[in-house]
């Protein structure tokens, strides 16, 4: 018996009884907001409606976010025609043609009186990208730009001008 009494007394050591205490006693935690009162309900409606603006802004800013980190990736790339450099122009065209073609399911949870422009600068951002990439793919010489790419009796384009360097050592 006298063994049980010294481990209920390690216990109680320890424990702490919160049943005990007054409600008044403790502070309320933070974030704790009682349902009686109607003006922190308020505040935090308010509160949702802006962080939900906030979101539906940071959608739609995020193609324009991409463009630096496209630019890095086409320069890494190279203009090399090989199969990395093949299948990062292909991402580069592929994501946003994607994104334009599930815009609305984008922006299915916008409401209000900004989705117009938010929809615009989404639209504006995807179109931004696809011409980096095309412009890629012009670097890389994949897009048919001259006549003699169309047509067989039309001669290629000549090059006026030829550049070569180096220092030949004996």
């Amino acid at each position: 018996m006298a063994s049980n009494k010294q481990s209920n007394n390690k216990k109680m050591k320890w424990s702490v009884d919160f049943t005990s205490r007054a409600k008044s006693d403790l502070p309320a935690p933070p974030g704790y907001c009682p349902i009686n009162n109607s003006v922190q309900s308020d505040v935090t409606n308010q509160t949702d409606g802006n962080l939900l603006i906030k979101k539906c802004w940071e959608v739609a800013l995020a193609p324009i976010k991409q463009v630096p980190m496209n630019i890095v990736i086409m320069y890494m790339a190279g203009n090399s025609i090989s199969i990395f450099p093949i299948m990062m122009v292909g991402m580069l065209i592929v994501r946003p043609i994607k994104a334009l073609f599930t815009l609305s399911s984008s922006f299915k949870m916008i409401e209000g009186h900004q989705v117009l422009g938010q929809k615009f600068i989404y639209f504006i951002g995807n179109i931004v990208n696809i011409v980096l990439a095309l412009y890629k793919c012009q670097s890389m010489g994949l897009l048919p730009s001259h006549s003699s790419d169309w047509l067989s009796f039309v001669l290629p384009q000549t090059r006026i001008e030829y550049s070569s360097g180096g220092v030949v050592y004996s």
